[in-house]
């Protein structure tokens, strides 16, 4: 599970909170462009900069659990 802390929501405050966390899907090709493609707050994927987000590293027991859910 790929999950992200948004850190900027510049021209997206209605679909991305700051400090929130958000899950990113896989896509080769957003990323290819610096985008990450989100589950925002309107329930639906979109692209957004990757610069708008950090990455969260879970430890394996904690990932595991997860996934399990």
């Amino acid at each position: 599970m790929n999950v992200v802390v948004c850190i900027k929501n510049t021209d997206y405050a209605a679909s991305l909170e700051v400090h929130k966390i958000y899950q990113a899907l896989p896509d080769s090709k957003a990323n290819s462009h610096q985008m990450l493609r989100i589950i925002d707050e309107s329930g639906e994927d979109y692209l957004y900069p990757n610069s708008y987000f950090m990455p969260i590293e879970f430890s394996a027991p904690l990932q595991q659990v997860l996934e399990m859910s």
